[in-house]
């Protein structure tokens, strides 16, 4: 967890303080670092008390915040991810539209929208999962609340709950995945088609990174969300679901950091000049 928090940190403070990389790639890049702080943080600090302390109870109110977070957290990365490859798309297929394209309030404008929509997408859930009756046990085969252990736990029908939940997860995931597979698709063909190997690499460079994030995320979150709960397996589950809670926002600031020589840049500029100040 502390990890995480230093690693997304310290690329939100370079692309903050870096004139470079006041672009729509970092910008988009310390929205995912956002997000990628936040995920953990609604999790892990009552992961740990619960794990470190004997009480190993979460209250309705808090388990309901805590699913609510989660899922917004997720939906507003997955539509994020989708946009980074529009983005990818454009730099490398229309260069010289880009800056006209991929202006300041565009893509201001698509940040609000991928937030809402990520908000609106959590409230749908939230509503109709806590409306169910809940009975009998009330241990959680998971270690925090999360969709489908919390279903599992309902002694009354889940029909309709879980028809909008594999409609949104359909709906969402498959329009998010076909976006950035479209997008790749262009950007590949344009990229065997470039004259210099070295236009080839910096392109492939530029994408790499975020494709490794999109593969590790869509794998876990699609493994975890787009199935029926009858088929949730409580060890299974609790495996995936550290990928794309814990593991994977630890991985994606030193997956950027590693192949991205302007990132390295600046967080060495950075962390010098604070130190030396």
């Amino acid at each position: 967890y502390l990890t995480t928090l230093a690693g997304n940190g310290s690329i939100l403070m370079a692309i903050g303080t870096d004139a470079h990389l006041q672009t729509p790639m970092y910008f988009f890049l310390s929205n995912l670092s956002l997000l990628d702080i936040l995920c953990p943080t609604v999790i892990v600090p009552k992961m740990l008390q619960i794990f470190l302390s004997k009480d190993k109870k979460i209250s309705f109110v808090g388990c309901v915040l805590q699913l609510f977070f989660l899922l917004d957290v997720l939906g507003t990365e997955i539509f994020l991810l989708a946009v980074m490859a529009y983005d990818r798309y454009v730099a490398i297929c229309s260069p010289l539209h880009y800056a006209t394209i991929m202006n300041k309030q565009w893509c201001i404008q698509l940040m609000a929208g991928i937030w809402l929509l990520g908000l609106i997408n959590s409230v749908i859930h939230t509503i109709l999962i806590f409306r169910l009756s809940f009975c009998g046990s009330k241990k959680l085969n998971q270690y925090f609340c999360d969709l489908q252990p919390v279903i599992a736990l309902s002694c009354s029908s889940t029909y309709l709950v879980e028809v909008v939940h594999l409609l949104v997860a359909g709906i969402i995931g498959s329009g998010a995945f076909l976006v950035t597979l479209i997008s790749y698709i262009y950007i590949i063909s344009t990229i065997l088609r470039m004259a210099s190997t070295e236009g080839r690499h910096k392109a492939f460079s530029t994408c790499g990174s975020h494709l490794i994030v999109v593969c590790l995320f869509y794998g876990a979150t699609i493994a975890t969300y787009a199935r029926p709960t009858s088929s949730y397996s409580g060890k299974q589950g609790r495996i995936i679901s550290m990928l794309y809670g814990i593991i994977t926002p630890m991985l994606n600031p030193m997956i950027y950091s590693l192949r991205n020589k302007e990132v390295k840049k600046a967080l060495y500029k950075t962390f010098n000049l604070k130190i030396f100040s």
